[in-house]
């Protein structure tokens, strides 16, 4: 025996099947995206534990990086950028082994680390063995109005972001090579979000009243380096003094001889 339909039994089972197919499809647009499943600590928090790295571009110029590209000088401040850039060689803080500051040592072509504990997320950097303390558990720093090269960092969690609050850093670091540089007002407000297990989405958000006419943003990713246990050294004044052949050279060294 064979069963069999009618042209318009046919034309119904086919709508049926086109309903189902797009009921599915709908649910699942309502649901967006699926979650992407990310390491995570004890506690629930993110695990942003292991040796990351940029690309080193934005230390380059930051500009390309920024929302809506374009910095927002004030009349004015961008001369001071202009003539930075021209005397680059010899003004930027970086070429005389000065530290970094927040945030250009995020984005420096080398690698740190990220220690996570119950009151405070520790960073350790291969440039010049710097390291960073943000404290989670205290909101306001024990020495106020005292500034320094690294600023002070104090972080909260907003959902799966690490948020950090950067204040009291000095007016002698820059931002980049290109010259872009700040006063001892600026703040910065970071938000680190891991995207995946390996990727990192870096944010740092610059306030300072004195420099430019209006907040501005920087974003781009940190990746995950696999193919390191630790982080090494890079001593930048001895490697500094080596190549320029400050004491004998040692032949080790990716330094050619002259």
């Amino acid at each position: 025996m064979t069963l069999g339909f009618s042209k318009s039994g046919r034309h119904l089972l086919l709508s049926g099947i086109l309903l189902a197919v797009c009921g599915v499809s709908f649910l699942a647009a309502q649901r967006g995206p699926a979650q992407v499943a990310l390491p995570r600590l004890a506690d629930g928090k993110p695990n942003l534990q292991g040796i990351w790295q940029s690309d080193g571009k934005p230390a380059a110029d930051v500009q390309p990086f920024v929302e809506g590209g374009q910095i927002p000088y004030k009349p004015g401040a961008e001369a001071k950028k202009r003539e930075n850039f021209a005397d680059r060689a010899k003004s930027d803080p970086l070429n005389s082994c000065f530290m970094p500051g927040v945030p250009r040592i995020m984005y420096l072509d080398h690698p740190f680390q990220i220690f996570q504990a119950k009151d405070h997320i520790a960073f350790t950097f291969e440039w010049s063995s710097v390291f960073r303390l943000i404290y989670t558990t205290t909101k306001v720093s024990p020495h106020p109005g005292i500034d320094s090269w690294m600023g002070d960092s104090r972080g909260r969690w907003e959902g799966n972001t690490l948020v950090v609050e950067v204040i009291g850093s000095n007016n002698r670091t820059w931002f980049d090579q290109a010259g872009n540089y700040h006063s001892d007002k600026m703040r910065v407000t970071e938000r680190y979000t891991l995207t995946d297990a390996d990727t990192i989405r870096y944010e740092a958000t610059i306030t300072d009243p004195e420099v430019f006419s209006r907040p501005w943003k920087i974003s781009f990713p940190i990746h995950r380096i696999k193919n390191k246990s630790r982080v090494l050294e890079y001593q930048c004044q001895a490697e500094k003094e080596e190549k320029n052949g400050d004491f004998e050279r040692e032949q080790r060294t990716w330094y050619p001889k002259r």
